[in-house]
């Protein structure tokens, strides 16, 4: 079950925003919020990603008032969710390779181009060494990445799981992408039913199922959804916004349409907002979709309270 939410995204306070309308003003400043000696020498996905773990740890009751993590350590795993994350620097790597050869790159910034640095930092930052890793899996990664949670912790490989979706603002997405870039960090806190309970931890919803497959209809249907469930809100895309005929329900949300692209950080970003609605007087279970046709595959997560 979730039981820490962080957010480290420009112009939304709290993930009870996420549901609308969106204050645009406010929440996480980039300028001032990714500096520290902490932050240094680590790509901008990396500090995002740091400080929306740790509101996350913090959220969940699992760090003290040094930002020290106090929970179980060795068997605590980090997965995060990014599809363009540390881009800038392997192609700032790139760049020097072919100006300067292999001599002219820096010791300090060639561990930026592994593809599982910014897990890797979250993991050094808090002390976590349970399993560790990156899902770089296209529209449906962030929903891919709580699912690799979730089963890591039901198979006993991990007690408790840090979630991260992050996409960095640079000059090097917004070229890939044609279009101006998100800033966009989020971190979810999952643990156990039995574990969250003994601490005490506060309960914000539960994954009750998952599917990943060709088309979003089979996802549906593979995720134990159907039309008769009751959905009281459904995060979409823009593939699943359009294909609304598949399942009635009472409130449908674009994040993407009020926040610009998301990619890896989309379906993190889904559950934070499935927490809030659960937490208010709406009712309702959540459904969280993500891809369609013009995707390889489409992903549903299923929260419940």
């Amino acid at each position: 079950m979730v039981t820490g939410i962080g957010l480290a995204l420009p112009g939304v306070a709290k993930y009870g925003d996420l549901l609308g309308p969106l204050p645009g003003e406010g929440g996480f400043d980039p300028a001032t919020g990714l500096r520290g000696r902490e932050l240094r020498h680590k790509d901008r996905a990396s500090r995002l990603a740091l400080r929306s773990a740790e509101f996350a740890l913090h959220d969940a009751g699992l760090t003290d008032a040094n930002a020290t993590f106090r929970g179980v350590a060795d068997s605590t795993a980090v997965i995060v969710s990014t599809n363009l994350g540390n881009v800038d620097s392997v192609c700032e790597a790139t760049d020097t390779i072919a100006r300067a050869g292999v001599m002219g790159l820096s010791p300090l910034g060639l561990p930026q181009t592994s593809s599982n640095v910014i897990a890797g930092w979250v993991a050094i930052r808090f002390g976590l060494r349970g399993p560790n890793l990156t899902v770089c899996n296209g529209v449906t990664s962030g929903l891919d990445a709580l699912s690799w949670a979730r089963n890591l912790i039901v198979a006993g490989r991990a007690e408790a799981a840090v979630v991260v979706g992050v996409e960095p603002a640079n000059d090097v997405v917004t070229k890939l992408l044609g279009e101006q870039s998100t800033d966009a960090a989020v971190a979810i806190v999952l643990e156990p039913a039995n574990a969250a309970a003994s601490r005490g931890a506060r309960p914000r919803a539960t994954i009750a199922g998952y599917a990943r497959a060709r088309d979003l209809a089979a996802a549906l249907a593979s995720a134990g959804v159907t039309e008769e469930e009751s959905v009281g809100l459904w995060l979409v895309d823009e593939a699943g916004a359009e294909s609304g005929h598949l399942l009635a329900a009472t409130r449908r949300i674009d994040l993407e349409s009020q926040l610009g692209p998301l990619s890896g950080a989309l379906g993190v970003l889904h559950c934070a907002a499935a927490a809030a609605h659960l937490e208010s007087d709406a009712i309702g279970n959540v459904l969280a979709t993500a891809g369609g046709p013009r995707h390889d595959a489409a992903a549903a997560l299923l929260l419940t309270p």
